[in-house]
């Protein structure tokens, strides 16, 4: 329970109706409510001519902006000062607030508490969903002195800040987790220079090269695509971790046998060829065996008393010379894009099968231990997203005093 008196809100703002008329030969910003009391951002900037509902209002700087349907998901805010003269339909209301009572930080703070959230919701049990500014200027809010709402304020500050630099020091541990990966599984290779390369061109079963593309065009149209059926894997399922199964694609048995060449095995490589996605690499696990593959992808087929597809895998995904060798040839400046001639040209150093092993495991257990880290770090991550939420409820249910 606070210690501090709850007051209505209406007590502290008040409903402010005003409407302006669109000109269209003006040009506009629009805001829009996130979900979830994530605050209020910029939607987009557009000519009056394209706005059709005329009647529009305008949003000063600091007050409370609600969203007429989307309140009972938290679509609630305060309007940050970029968002000055932003405007927004009539299905949303504008409170400006009493500043000399209330400070708009601390309010801003105090709609994202469960406690607040739980008052709006209230009026979403009904069939009609939306609320009115009615029930707005009926929720209930702990009004501490207003130099005591400005220390809890700064005070709530600086956790926010310390949580925001955790985030971002999380974010340069994971670039510099892809780059000791990277680095190690460069050095891996770079040891192999005693060893004579091959193309992989020359890896495949006998005469048969290994990389084969997907069907395009009139082989294989969208349009076939069918609910259920034999699944077909696009660039969106070729992640680093492996094979995405979300998203799939099907095709009809009769189509998945007339495409059987373009079919996909335990242990094949798949490689996306063109595009933002080119270069991502994995390989194909057995639960994916006879699928089909889409002309987005190629497909490495070895021979494996020659190359380990683990083998081929590590160096087309994490050695920088082979990495090199695909990015210098890389074909068409506004699409970047690569052929069956250009992957099979790739030369990879070719050790003995043991020590093709050797490397493998080497960089399966830098693999485990940096897995172990993420756990460590995903772990601390989700502590960082309770951080701030914790500290809110602590606050305004009186345990702390700032």
């Amino acid at each position: 329970m606070s210690k501090w008196p709850m007051v209505p809100l209406r007590d502290v703002i008040s409903h402010r109706k005003e409407f302006i008329q669109i000109d269209d030969f003006e040009r506009y910003k629009r805001c829009r409510v996130q979900l979830h009391a994530r605050g209020i951002v910029l939607r987009d900037h557009v000519d009056g001519a394209e706005i059709k509902t005329k009647k529009q209002q305008v949003c000063g700087s600091g007050e409370l902006l609600v969203a007429e349907i989307d309140a009972k998901h938290g679509g609630y805010g305060i309007v940050p000062d970029d968002l000055e003269g932003a405007i927004v339909s009539s299905h949303y209301f504008l409170f400006e607030i009493d500043l000399a009572r209330l400070d708009r930080r601390f309010l801003g703070y105090y709609i994202q508490t469960p406690a607040f959230f739980d008052q709006v919701s209230a009026q979403g049990s009904t069939n009609y969903a939306a609320i009115r500014p009615g029930h707005v200027l009926e929720y209930q809010i702990p009004l501490p002195p207003l130099s005591e709402q400005q220390k809890i304020v700064e005070w709530i500050d600086a956790v926010a800040t310390r949580v925001e630099e955790a985030k971002e020091l999380r974010i340069e541990s994971n670039e510099q987790t892809a780059a000791l990966i990277f680095a190690e599984t460069t050095r891996a290779y770079a040891r192999l220079d005693r060893f004579p390369t091959c193309p992989i061109g020359e890896l495949g079963v006998g005469k048969v090269g290994p990389v084969q593309t997907g069907p395009f065009g009139a082989q294989l149209h969208s349009s076939e695509y069918v609910d259920t059926g034999v699944p077909v894997l696009n660039v969106g399922n070729v992640w680093p971790s492996g094979i995405r199964l979300d998203r799939l694609d099907h095709v009809t048995e009769e189509k998945a046998a007339a495409l059987n060449r373009y079919s996909i095995k335990t242990d094949d490589i798949l490689f996306a060829r063109s595009g933002a996605t080119l270069g991502k690499v994995c390989i194909v696990p057995t639960e994916c065996d006879g699928w089909i593959m889409s002309g987005h992808l190629f497909r490495v087929r070895l021979d494996h008393t020659r190359c380990l597809p683990q083998y081929l895998l590590a160096a087309l995904r994490g050695a920088h010379f082979v990495r090199a060798q695909i990015f210098d040839q890389v074909r068409g400046a506004t699409r970047p894009g690569f052929n069956t001639k250009l992957l099979s040209g790739i030369q990879i150093p070719l050790p003995p099968l043991n020590q093709q092993q050797r490397v493998v495991s080497h960089i399966e257990a830098v693999h485990d231990r940096i897995n172990l880290l993420e756990i460590q770090q995903s772990e601390s991550s989700l502590a960082l997203s309770a951080m701030l939420p914790s500290a809110l409820n602590k606050i305004f249910n009186g345990d702390g005093d700032g």
